[in-house]
């Protein structure tokens, strides 16, 4: 999700129980009683029954079963644009955002703070936004001193806590590197949550790295055709992003549809396109809001704090 002219493509759980009377009494009581019996043996029958379908219910909800169509999902922006107007229109749409990506330089934090910058921040974050401080990783060359540096620069400069990570390959050999960045964030910012950005699905060990998975990142034309890995269903949907440009009108309430279906518990879809299509919000993004949110009901979002935290 780099400004870079090349960027990479890529339940509620049903818990109900069937309390049975002291049935032993019941039968002795109604021995002399055939209806009784006739109607006592139906109902627990049925009981039986509730159970075991509670029990299904359950076993789907937690497992590897198609998720719902209509769980809530929160809409996040990657604010890679400067004027004031555009932060605006994104922090203030009803509902907000639950997360907007800051990027200073399109590397990180930049040399010095900005206060435009703080300026936009502070009023996204009086809105109710999460602000998650950009850094590039290079792919996992960059000096980890770098983004070090980043991390506690935005917290200095914009009070920002929580970090997107990106230009991750999502590659085992690479974890380590992703750790040891992770337990530095986190050693400096309790409490702060993690996005990593492979554009597709990684290793699954970096689900133990990263709050929040950016799971795709690519044009519409690429979405229709992914798959998704069987482990992903084990995870809350809070757990994965989406991200999808190159998107027409025509084509948003299809590829929302889609990525409830691919367990995607935040979204972010534009018809923009080019070397940054992060530089403005898409020309629907009203309507897109709607649509994402429209699984909530009296705005609920996924996750504590409005950020998922590390969790199955």
């Amino acid at each position: 999700m780099s400004m870079t002219p090349d960027p990479p493509e890529d339940w509620q759980k049903i818990k109900e129980r069937v309390q049975q009377g002291d049935t032993e009494r019941k039968l002795r009581s109604a021995v002399f009683r055939p209806v009784t019996i006739v109607v006592i043996v139906a109902v627990l029958v049925l009981g039986a029954a509730a159970g075991l379908t509670a029990k299904l219910l359950s076993s789907s909800s937690s497992g590897a079963a198609a998720p719902s169509s209509s769980r809530c999902q929160n809409a996040f922006v990657p604010a890679f644009f400067y004027g004031s107007e555009i932060w605006t229109q994104a922090a203030h749409s009803k509902p907000a955002p639950k997360v907007m990506i800051l990027d200073i330089s399109g590397m990180g934090a930049g040399t010095a703070p900005e206060t435009h910058f703080q300026s936009v921040v502070r009023q996204a974050k009086e809105a109710g936004v999460t602000i998650l401080g950009y850094s590039s990783t290079a792919f996992g060359a960059r000096p980890l001193g770098q983004i070090e540096a980043d991390v506690r620069n935005y917290k200095a400069w914009y009070g920002v806590t929580d970090i997107f990570l990106d230009e991750v390959r999502g590659e085992s050999s690479q974890l380590p590197y992703y750790r040891a960045l992770s337990s530095y964030i986190r050693d400096n910012n309790r409490g702060s949550s993690i996005w990593l950005n492979p554009g597709s699905y990684p290793a699954e060990g970096y689900m133990s790295v990263g709050n929040v998975v950016m799971a795709f990142e690519g044009p519409y034309a690429s979405y229709t055709g992914i798959h998704v890995p069987s482990w992903a269903y084990r995870y809350s949907p809070s757990r994965f992003a989406n991200t999808i440009y190159a998107t027409s009108g025509s084509q948003v309430n299809h590829v929302i549809s889609l990525s409830r279906s691919r367990n995607a518990g935040y979204v972010y879809v534009t018809n923009r396109s080019g070397s940054n299509p992060y530089d403005g919000l898409p020309s629907y993004w009203e309507t897109e809001n709607s649509a994402i949110t429209a699984g909530c009901s009296n705005g609920a979002a996924l996750g504590p704090g409005h950020v998922a935290r590390l969790a199955p």
